[in-house]
């Protein structure tokens, strides 16, 4: 299980994309995201599918790996898509069965909305998988710093993010040992339909859910114990440095918003 979920995960690398700062990744992404929701075409969603290619391709990740690590969401993209496939109404009536109505609107809809959601977990795993845990709270933490004048806890926030992401390969590991466990009294959890093994997971997850909060509670002690205060004023020797590349991956949105408002109105 571990070995098919990439998120969270950090691969280190001595790509472009990896020695940019943090900060300018998080700005990137942030925005990169919106310019998703602009989309509503084939051509714009073609526009920024090459260019996921391209910052694929800078960060020295194998296309295949990221989707095959991918595939665990693919049954929540399924959903999704079948959700508007059949509720979205308009359009050119393709099948009508009983109370089961199928609209080409509804097909166009779900697939502009799978690709929405699939984009924005491919940028958002790109940058996960090329920036540390570490990097990204710090990150995360220099970005929000003005909302502390708004009396906004950014340090427990950025603390809250740094542990998540590292409980979950913890976490997958733990599921893998159940997984084991389960097996080795017989459990059928891979063979079978997919209802089956939906009905195989739903024991899983108490076990796992329990061995979250111990988890949890024994992190709690540990940092309590070692006299961790979530308020207390910190310094970091971690120095992150904003460089003439990273201005520069930012500039780069400009052009490629002009390009994707050109497809937009064009109607392509």
């Amino acid at each position: 299980m571990k070995n098919k979920l990439i998120i969270g995960r950090y691969l280190p690398s001595n790509s472009f994309i990896h020695h940019l700062d943090p900060r300018s990744k998080l700005i990137f992404v942030f925005i990169f995201i919106i310019f998703i929701f602009l989309c509503h075409s084939f051509g714009t969603y073609a526009w920024l599918f090459i260019l996921i290619l391209l910052i694929v391709r800078m960060a020295k990740i194998n296309f295949m790996f990221l989707i095959k690590g991918l595939t665990p969401i693919f049954v929540f993209l399924i959903f999704t898509f079948l959700m508007h496939l059949f509720f979205t109404k308009g359009g050119t009536v393709l099948l009508h069965w009983h109370f089961i109505t199928i609209e080409s609107n509804g097909i166009l809809e779900g697939v502009y909305i799978s690709l929405r959601l699939i984009f924005i977990v491919m940028i958002a795993t790109v940058m996960t998988l090329s920036t540390s845990p570490i990097d990204l709270t710090d990150a995360f933490e220099k970005l929000l710093t003005p909302l502390k004048w708004l009396k906004l806890p950014v340090h427990q926030l950025s603390m809250m993010m740094s542990i998540a992401l590292r409980f979950i390969p913890t976490l997958m590991d733990e599921l893998d040992k159940i997984i084991l466990a389960q097996k080795s009294r017989g459990s059928e959890i891979s063979s079978g339909g997919v209802v089956t093994r939906i009905k195989a997971f739903i024991p899983l997850m108490i076990p796992l859910f329990i061995s979250a909060f111990q988890r949890a509670e024994e992190l709690a002690i540990a940092m309590e114990v070692r006299g961790y205060d979530a308020y207390a004023e910190r310094t970091s020797y971690r120095l992150l440095q904003w460089r003439l590349r990273d201005t520069l991956i930012l500039l780069l949105l400009i052009p490629i918003l002009g390009v994707l408002l050109l497809i937009k109105f064009m109607g392509v």
